[in-house]
């Protein structure tokens, strides 16, 4: 099992938006991540910065397979297509990364 962060903004203006998606994410989405071999999966808020911060839990041994199975499913697509206009990438994510991952510092078992 992997622990994963990562963060993005949140656009000021789809805050409450957001947070009415994510009090009944629809069941496929749920499933699909099921499927992908994550558990665990929390996405906090920080506000006023508008920050999203995710944790989750990979107990997959590929997750670039399982990420991309997970980007391939046309119900998770069309839940990206409401959520991602939500969000506000930062300048300084890696190549590639829509969130940015960020490094594990500390944990207490």
């Amino acid at each position: 099992m992997k622990r994963m962060g990562s963060v993005i903004g949140l656009k000021p203006a789809d805050i409450a938006e957001y947070k009415r998606l994510h009090a009944a994410v629809w069941p496929g989405v749920l499933a699909k991540i099921a499927d992908c071999n994550i558990r665990n999966y929390s996405i906090f808020l920080k506000e006023p910065e508008n920050l999203l911060f995710a944790y989750f839990e990979y107990h997959g041994t590929d997750f670039a397979a399982d990420s991309a199975k997970m980007a391939e499913d046309p119900v998770t697509q069309d839940w990206w297509k409401i959520c991602g206009p939500m969000q506000e990438p930062l300048a300084t994510r890696k190549d590639g990364e829509w969130w940015a991952s960020m490094e594990e510092v500390f944990h207490t078992p």
